[in-house]
This record gives structure tokens, sequence and C-alpha cells, in this order.
């Protein structure tokens, strides 16, 4: 029993404590009242007008524009650098968060470092260094020239420098989960007698499930949606090697606004979708957490 009223005495104590240090009503409408204009200048307005320019001639303009040579080449290219990029990205993402999380070795912090790198460098400069690597005049252009190999302002080159660009949103969705749960339930599978395989399998990707799929959605967004270093090894040419953002680009600088915001508003429902999709995850994600916590042996045993 006094253990109970001191817990209450507590509780009444902190909520009058998080009570006097709460901020004045007109300070948290203030507060709102900016961030819900920040996301509607910002956000909700420029989509909006994507949809309004891209609508302005009518249905049966907007449709036209989907019906182009042009346009469906950069929607399949845009289609097959996701297509290839987003698996290549899970592969790495899964070792390498496997490797970090799971075992010790030297260059682990290195390892770390790199992932994070697309991060630090600017799109147009890594488009720049495969361009130095693999063009005509680059390190390696003369070899692929004799060999006839064509990486720069070819689909190889495009989708070198999307992977790059994309590589560490898997990995860096799954590290901290999988640091986070440890490496108990795979010692209790090698030791039930689990192979590594049957371990990773079994144990370890059903526990980072979620946060894959989370990556993945990310990945594949923005996958669909570079431009900086695809800018700089497509060589712009059209049918070939325009992405959706390139097509949209030079639409728009030929004024063609209905076509090009046609084709910006399909890169605007992908964003849409993306955020659907995230949400979706997050909450699932939830709910098996809460499940977790509100299983049976993490309900508190009543005082005495």
């Amino acid at each position: 029993m006094g253990g109970m009223a001191k817990s209450r005495l507590t509780s009444r104590g902190s909520a009058a404590t998080i009570s006097a240090l709460g901020d004045p009503v007109w300070v948290k409408c203030l507060v709102g009242t900016a961030s819900v204009a920040f996301l509607g200048l910002f956000l909700v307005v420029p989509l909006v007008a994507v949809f309004t320019e891209a609508l302005r001639k009518g249905l049966g303009a907007y449709l036209d524009s989907f019906h182009q040579p042009d346009a469906l080449a950069a929607i399949r290219l845009t289609l097959l650098v996701a297509g290839i990029a987003v698996p290549l990205n899970i592969v790495f993402g899964l070792a390498a968060s496997w490797a970090i999380a799971k075992f010790e070795f030297r260059g682990k912090s290195l390892l770390i470092t790199l992932i994070d790198l697309p991060f630090a460098v600017s799109p147009v400069i890594s488009g720049l260094i495969y361009v130095l690597l693999f063009g005509l005049q680059g390190w390696f252009g003369p070899w692929l020239a004799a060999h006839d190999i064509q990486i720069i302002f070819a689909v190889p080159g495009i989708v070198l420098a999307t992977v790059f660009v994309t590589f560490p949103f898997v990995a860096r969705e799954m590290i901290p989960l999988m640091q986070e749960q440890g490496t108990e339930e795979e010692e209790a599978a090698l030791v039930l007698g689990a192979s590594g395989w049957q371990t990773f399998w079994r144990v370890t990707l059903p526990n980072v499930k979620w946060a894959l799929l989370y990556g993945v959605i990310l990945c594949n967004a923005r996958a669909m949606g570079e431009f900086g270093a695809v800018s700089v090894v497509s060589g712009h040419l059209r049918g070939k090697t325009n992405t959706m953002p390139l097509h949209v680009e030079i639409l728009y600088n030929e004024y063609n606004f209905v076509a090009a915001f046609a084709v910006a508003s399909l890169l605007a429902l992908l964003a849409l979708v993306t955020l659907v999709l995230k949400a979706l995850v997050e909450w699932r994600t939830g709910r098996e957490v809460h499940a977790a916590g509100a299983g049976p042996e993490n309900l508190e045993s009543p005082e005495e």
C-alpha cells in the first residue's frame, strides 16, 4: 500500500511539473500555424501547381504527353535503372548491415564512413568522377573503347551513378535496428545447430523485414528521381539516355510546359505513393513493437 501511495504521489508530482513547464496556448498555436504554413507553402502549393499545369489543356493533352516516343523511352529507362539499382542496393545493404551489426573486424569504422559518403558528396561530383574514370579521355577510357565497351553516355553509366547515390538507404535503415537487437538470437540458433545461411534467413532477416522494406521504398524513390549524377553521365540523348527527370528538363527548356508537367506529375505521384507506403510501414512496425511490449512477459507485476 505504501508503495502504491508513493507511486501516485510521484505521478502527481510529475504531472504538476509538466503542467508548470508547459508552453502557453498562444505559443503552441503560433508554432503549429508556422509549421502548417511552411508545409503548405513549400510542399502542398508546388504539388498542386504541378498537377494544375499538367491538366491545364485538358485530360486529352495530358494523356497525349505520355504517347510520345521520347516520353515512353524515358519512362522505360527510369524503370530499368531502378530495377537494376534497387536489387543491387538490397544485396549490399543486407551484407553491410549484417557485417557491421553482427561482427567485429578491422576497417569497420571505415566501412560505416564510406556508406555515408553519398550523403556528403554532391551527386554532380560523383557523376564527374565516373566521367574521369570511364569517359573516353578517362583512366579506363582507351581500354574500354578498344574493347567496344561504352559506359559513359550509356545505360551502364546511368546505373552506376544511380547505385552510388542510393546505396546508403537500405544499409542505413537496417544497421541501427540490427545493432539494437544484438546477437543473442543468432548465437542461440548456431548453438542449436543452424548453419550461417539458415540463421540469416530464419532469424536475422525476419527481425529486420520492415526496416528492409522501408529502405527499399526510399531507395526506389531516390533512384527514379535522381537528376544531378545522371545528368552528368547520360549525355542527354533523347530517346536513349534520358530518364524522366532529364526528360522533364528538356521539355521545360523547349517551353513544352504541359508535357513537362505531365511527366513531372508521374514523379510527384511516385513521391505520394512513397509517403503512403512509408506511413504504412511505420504503422505496421509500431503495431508489432506495441504488441511485443504488451506481451505477458513485459507486464509489470502489481506492487504488494
